[in-house]
């Protein structure tokens, strides 16, 4: 019994040291190499991704709608689909060249143009007008002997054989040609509408024609004038209680200032005749009452200062019959309304009868167009240049117009209101100050916006020839004049002299006042005028021809001022214009013979 145990120990003790059978499982560790143990996570991984490969699709070609969800690419591939590529656009631009070649080898006609010659232009308006380059017609002329650079002008001649070599008809015009069609076609009814009126403020000195204004205005502007007088005239717009818009442009009351006076009556619509009620009608009231009657305009009487004691506004009345002004208390058609400037009293009357004439003369004009007017006053400021009041009569004046002014030309570079505010644009009725302009024009010359600086410089340059024609053709009238009168008398003299001022009002003014100073043994000769400062070309002009130089309210540039002091030349200064005329008077005086 005891054996048999034993038997099966001895039994499970030679199956365990049999080998065992070989299977998969058992095999593959036995025939794998010792150090190869490690590598068996590899290898799994490496048939994963064979299989993976293996079930994936064909790969799209490189340059089909799915290259980006391709996956990896061969070399060879990349190289081959570049390639392909790179012949298509190599053979795509040799296609446009030999398309560009062959259209620049076929002979293109030249554009012949029919080109407006005046008898003077500019290089660079003469090329634009032919559509050709301007260093083309800048070899033309060297061709031709003239050295010109594209800002200068050429005579109409030369322009036209420029022409004429370039391939172009030349059409040649006249100078008076170059104005034509300036002020434009004449309004449509239909295009017109209301405007505000331009009533203009005249009477006596010391009337209270500015006092007046400025109780109109609710404004001081009498402040600003020399010892209470209206040196200059003002242009002014006012926005009634009642929402009327009315211009205003007050005139110089001093008999020194008629021609700036007789301006204002040109371009005025009625006529505010200020009358003071204890002063009655004088002298300069009557030359205010001549200026309206010539320009047509209807007048309306103020009789100012009725809250004085001793006012009479019947007097006024009856006093104003002898000048053919019969007032509606009488049976005329002349409104007149009391009023005072220092109470305010009449103003809303005064409104009322400018309004109501207003209507009466159906002002009418069309804003819709290039604009049209006239100027004020014109002058010359430090740090602005030349600057001009310019009242909008037709069209809408907009910053950034080019226009022409009597002899000068420019670009509205800015607009400004009476009260010196910027503005956008300027409708008729409306009085604004413009700078941008190239030269200082003269008070009364006309203003007109045209389409391109060429033919803004074009009409400038033609009434800059015009105005100096009229001057030697008058200097020699008043030689021929002189020589006859020197016959007469002997031996006739003169003084010369060269006058610059600061706006052409008092330039006028000191003209008439000094040609009224001459007689049969002396006369003052005037070579020189205009507005600005005393400049080089006047010191030259002076020391040619022994002259004085007279400043009223100027002064001298340092340049001209050295050149004065080389020269010997006499430059005077003044600021009041009685001064001035006595000082020439004396000088006058000092030519006579004792």
């Amino acid at each position: 019994g005891g054996a048999a145990p034993r038997r099966g120990a001895e039994t499970r003790k030679l199956s365990e040291a049999k080998p065992r059978r070989n299977t998969p499982e058992t095999a593959a560790p036995a025939a794998r190499p010792a150090n190869d143990t490690a590598s068996e996570p590899f290898g799994r991984r490496r048939r994963q991704a064979e299989e993976v490969q293996a079930r994936r699709p064909a790969a799209p070609r490189r340059d089909g709608p799915g290259r980006r969800q391709s996956g990896k690419m061969t070399i060879t591939q990349a190289l081959s689909g570049d390639e392909q590529r790179r012949q298509r656009s190599l053979a795509s631009v040799r296609r446009q060249r030999e398309k560009a070649r062959m259209r620049d080898e076929q002979p293109q006609a030249k554009q012949v143009r029919d080109v407006i010659i005046p008898d003077t232009i500019s290089v660079t308006e003469l090329a634009n007008r032919m559509a050709e380059r301007t260093a083309d017609v800048v070899k033309e002329l060297m061709k031709l002997g003239v050295m010109a650079t594209a800002t200068q002008t050429v005579d109409g001649e030369t322009a036209e054989l420029i022409a004429q070599e370039l391939g172009h008809r030349a059409q040649r015009v006249s100078e008076s040609d170059v104005e034509s069609g300036l002020e434009g076609a004449d309004d449509e009814d239909g295009s017109l509408k209301s405007r505000p009126p331009v009533v203009t403020v005249m009477g006596h000195v010391d009337h209270g024609k500015t006092s007046l204004l400025d109780a109109i205005r609710r404004t001081d502007v009498a402040t600003g004038e020399s010892g209470g007088i209206t040196q200059h005239i003002g242009a002014y717009q006012i926005n009634t209680v009642s929402g009327n818009l009315i211009t205003f442009i007050d005139t110089p009351g001093h008999e020194a200032f008629t021609e700036m006076r007789s301006r204002g009556a040109n371009i005025t619509d009625i006529v505010i005749l200020v009358v003071a009620a204890d002063d009655s009608v004088m002298m300069q009231t009557v030359e205010a009452i001549n200026h309206a009657k010539a320009a047509k305009c209807p007048v309306i009487v103020a009789v100012n200062k009725c809250d004085k004691p001793e006012a009479d506004p019947k007097r006024v009345r009856n006093d104003l019959l002898q000048h053919e002004i019969i007032t509606e208390d009488f049976g005329g058609d002349v409104l007149c309304v009391d009023v005072s400037a220092v109470t305010g009293q009449g103003l809303d009357k005064l409104e009322e009868a400018i309004m109501l004439q207003a209507e009466l003369l159906e002002l009418r004009a069309n804003p819709d167009r290039a604009a049209t007017g006239v100027v004020v006053e014109a002058k010359v400021e430090r740090g602005r240049g030349s600057v001009a009041t310019l009242l909008v009569q037709r069209g809408t004046l907009k910053q950034g117009d080019i226009f022409v002014i009597g002899a000068e030309s420019g670009r509205v570079r800015a607009l400004l209101d009476d009260r010196g505010q910027k503005l956008e644009s300027a409708t008729p009725g409306q009085p604004v100050e413009i700078l941008g302009l190239d030269g200082t024009p003269m008070a009364g010359d006309s203003c007109v916006v045209v389409e391109s600086e060429g033919r803004a410089r074009e009409i400038a340059e033609y009434r800059t020839r015009q105005l100096k024609e009229r001057e030697a053709a008058r200097g020699a009238r008043g030689s021929v004049e002189q020589m006859l009168s020197a016959i007469a008398a002997g031996e006739a003299e003169e003084l010369p002299v060269v006058i610059k001022t600061d706006v052409h009002g008092s330039l006028e003014a000191i003209r008439v006042a000094l040609e009224k100073l001459g007689t049969d043994q002396v006369k003052v000769r005037i070579l020189s005028s205009g507005v600005g400062a005393i400049s080089e070309s006047d010191i030259s002009l002076s020391s040619a021809s022994n002259a004085i130089v007279i400043g009223f309210n100027v002064r001298a540039i340092p340049q001209a001022r050295d050149l004065a002091k080389r020269d010997g030349v006499e430059i005077r200064y003044h600021s009041i214009i009685y001064e001035l005329i006595d000082e020439v008077k004396a000088a006058m005086g000092g030519l006579l013979s004792p």
